[in-house]
């Protein structure tokens, strides 16, 4: 889904953690609760008919969509019990959960979304217990004892419900301008607070960040004001599109946010999303996405404040860059779906006299506009990031495109987070499966890389696992590659229980993350995969192109190789194998049990869509369309309709047990789709096995969540998917 908050973009796409309410301590009765579980609580059925292009579509929950009728808050209270009723009584909670607070309440501290402004590094730190996000400032990456906190959540609202979303530095480095959010929510208000002191300063600014069209900012170059985002406010929308028609505007500090400068976007799509940058010379840039599905316009406001388009959808660009020598960098993908990157004179931005910089190559430039990875100009040399599939390194070249030594990378890593320092030398994430985020410094004088004090400690021994890329072999031929982690102890060819991950969608690449508090599967001798499907970028725009609108299947098939491969390669034995998957990866849960039931021993699903032919009518549904496209369209929708899980289902089929899991404040998947699909999975299904969905009421998508909040989600996600590996035949 679409990430606003720009330091979550590689490691969302895993395996959504989101915040819940407070779960009742493990019953060590074993399985006396679960073998007894009766059926699941009754769900009255009200048929509703829809045509659409001739065909006519049924929908026996459409009533399950209300929030707030008492009927579905009444349906919401049963299932919440029926889950509870049957997760409690899964034998081994207690070990589990000492095993996931030894990994995720560990002292170990991460850092996230750096960014260096006269001499100052800041961050977003997280530390156990609580896990929330503090701003923190430090005078150097090799002295983190020294780090001061400039936002601290809980003197803001101590019982946890506050979130940084994400933040900017004023040029002059004496504020900082952050949206802050509740309960999960990604609904951010800006406040500004002063550096020096920590105090918020000044106005807060409402309606900057949402969990549709995200959010963005820029400070000017003298750090009065700064260009931001806005939704609409007051009745100048109905209701219904106060999520969408955001529009770009500027606020001067000290002044009423009424008064704000109009900038751009009056007449833009209905699902318009902006990202903005600033020059220190005035000039600024804004992006404008159609949606979710990468499409991007591009304009330059001049030093003469007149904003002017300099690339159209057509022109196929995916990020500009302001240069150092009065110029702009820019990602092209027109006629390269690897990206090549042009160059541009600043004064005179024709896209006709641009000129080839770095042309393209074999592997995919990184274009993730969101998270603004992918490029960096710094002193003179250019840092790219390339994907390999999976994998990502740095790569650099001068000004002019010439190949320089870049960044040591590890194998089956990925690389993330250029930050320039004033030396000239830059910071730059980089983590693989088995060692967790830590922050290297590079020196393109020396040709150095050094691993700095920002790191994180691993706080599980993962001594014997073993990391295996292979590929598996898709329906129509493509190959898919599949990364393989096995526990200590276990050799290919011998097969164990395994969990299969995946995604695929949004353009998003699944890159190598430490594995966390996966590995309490792997300490219970599960191995786990994780597959790289189509509908990522992980091999450009083309592979992102195979898996989305009408092409969408070849996601599902690709999945479903993957876990024939682990089965073909006797990793695995049938019914031996779990599925799990959030957002995007919610709909390939659901879409792979429909298609093969008889592949999959259990399924967990997060925050997911399941209903495609509703996706629309719901806020970000739209701004989805343009990834899995629109019900108007008759061969989009012909396409939706064939794989929508909800309408997959069939009456009296063997489905594999199957644990959904919700916010109620998720503005990103409306958390009626797991309503519907539960209440028909329950109705359809032959087999007897458990379909449970679990509602958090203090909970949103999957950000902002504490420790304890983390450990209670996985705590149920890997006691189910257990038991049915442990117990299947």
């Amino acid at each position: 889904m679409h990430a606003p908050a720009r330091w979550l973009s590689y490691s969302t796409a895993f395996f959504l953690i989101f915040g819940c309410t407070s779960v009742p301590p493990a019953n060590t009765s074993a399985e006396k609760t679960a073998t007894k579980l009766g059926p699941p609580p009754a769900t009255l059925v009200k048929p509703v008919v829809d045509e659409h292009h001739g065909v006519q579509v049924t929908d026996p929950y459409r009533w399950l969509e209300s929030n707030d009728s008492k009927d579905v808050q009444e349906f919401i209270k049963q299932q919440n019990e029926y889950a509870r009723s049957y997760l409690d009584g899964l034998e081994g909670r207690d070990k589990i959960r000492q095993q996931l607070n030894e990994i995720l309440g560990s002292t170990s501290v991460s850092y996230r979304d750096l960014k260096a402004v006269k001499g100052q590094i800041f961050a977003l730190k997280q530390q156990p217990p609580k896990q929330r996000r503090f701003l923190v400032t430090l005078p150097s990456p090799d002295q983190t004892a020294q780090e001061r906190i400039v936002i601290d959540p809980d003197a803001i609202e101590p019982k946890g419900k506050v979130a940084i979303d994400w933040y900017e530095i004023s040029p002059d480095a004496k504020y900082v301008a952050a949206s802050l959010s509740v309960d999960g929510s990604e609904s951010g208000d800006v406040s500004v607070f002063e550096i020096a002191t920590g105090k918020r300063v000044f106005e807060t600014v409402p309606g900057v960040n949402g969990g549709t069209a995200g959010g963005d900012l820029a400070w000017a170059p003298d750090s009065s004001g700064f260009y931001y985002t806005r939704y609409p406010r007051g009745d100048e929308r109905p209701a219904q599109d106060k999520m969408f028609y955001t529009q770009l505007y500027y606020h001067k500090l000290g002044t009423p946010t009424e008064k704000d400068r109009f900038e751009l976007g009056k007449d833009f799509s209905r699902i318009a999303m902006f990202f903005v940058d600033v020059h220190p010379s005035g000039y600024a840039l804004a992006a404008v996405q159609k949606g979710d599905g990468g499409e991007f316009q591009h304009f330059l406001r001049g030093l003469d404040g007149q904003w002017k388009m300099i690339a159209d959808y057509p022109d196929h660009i995916a990020q500009f860059f302001f240069g150092e020598r009065g110029d702009l960098y820019f990602i092209s993908l027109k006629d390269a779906p690897f990206g090549k990157v042009m160059n541009v004179s600043l004064k005179d931005v024709n896209l006709a006299k641009a000129k080839v910089v770095i042309p393209e190559g074999k592997e995919a430039i990184i274009t993730d506009i969101t998270s603004g990875e992918g490029f960096a100009v710094h002193k003179g040399t250019l840092y790219v990031s390339y994907q390999l599939g999976g994998p990502s390194e740095i790569r650099t070249f001068d000004l002019n495109g010439k190949s320089k030594k870049g960044p040591k990378a590890a194998p089956v890593s990925g690389v993330s987070n250029v930050v320039g320092l004033d030396n000239g030398d830059i910071l730059f994430a980089q983590r693989s499966y088995l060692e967790p985020t830590a922050y290297y410094r590079f020196s393109p004088q020396s040709g150095a890389t050094v691993k700095t004090a920002l790191q994180e400690k691993s706080p599980v021994d993962l001594s014997g696992v073993t990391v295996i890329r292979e590929m598996a072999k898709s329906k129509d031929g493509t190959l898919i590659p599949v990364n393989i982690i096995l526990p200590k102890g276990a050799k290919p060819g011998t097969p164990i229980p395994f969990v299969l991950n995946g995604y695929g969608g949004f353009s998003i690449s699944i890159e190598p993350s430490f594995l966390g508090s996966r590995a309490v599967l792997l300490q219970s001798g599960v191995g786990y995969a994780i597959a790289n499907l189509r509908g990522g970028s992980e091999f450009g725009e083309a592979w992102h192109r195979q898996g989305y609108l009408t092409k969408k299947q070849n996601v599902f098939d690709d999945f479903i190789a993957a876990a024939e491969h682990l089965v073909a390669k006797n990793y695995v034995l049938p019914k031996k194998l779990a599925i799990i998957g959030g957002s995007n990866g919610g709909l390939l849960m659901g879409a792979a049990i429909t298609q093969r039931p008889e592949l999959f021993g259990a399924a967990v699903a997060s925050v997911g869509y399941f209903d495609m032919i509703r996706i629309e009518s719901e806020p970000n549904g739209a701004f989805n369309s343009t990834e899995y496209g629109t019900i108007a369209d008759k061969q989009q929708f012909e396409a939706m309709y064939a794989y929508s899980p909800y309408h997959r289902l069939k009456d009296g089929t063997n489905y594999p047990p199957m644990l959904m899991q919700v916010g109620a404040t998720d503005m990103r998947v409306a958390p009626w789709h797991s309503r519907k699909m539960v209440a028909r999975l329950q109705a359809a299904s032959a087999s007897g096995a458990p379909a449970l969905l679990y509602t958090r009421f203090d909970a949103g998508h999957g950000m902002g969540s504490s420790v304890a909040q983390q450990i209670d989600q996985n705590l149920d996600a890997y006691s189910f998917m257990l038991h049915f590996l442990k117990h299947t035949h």
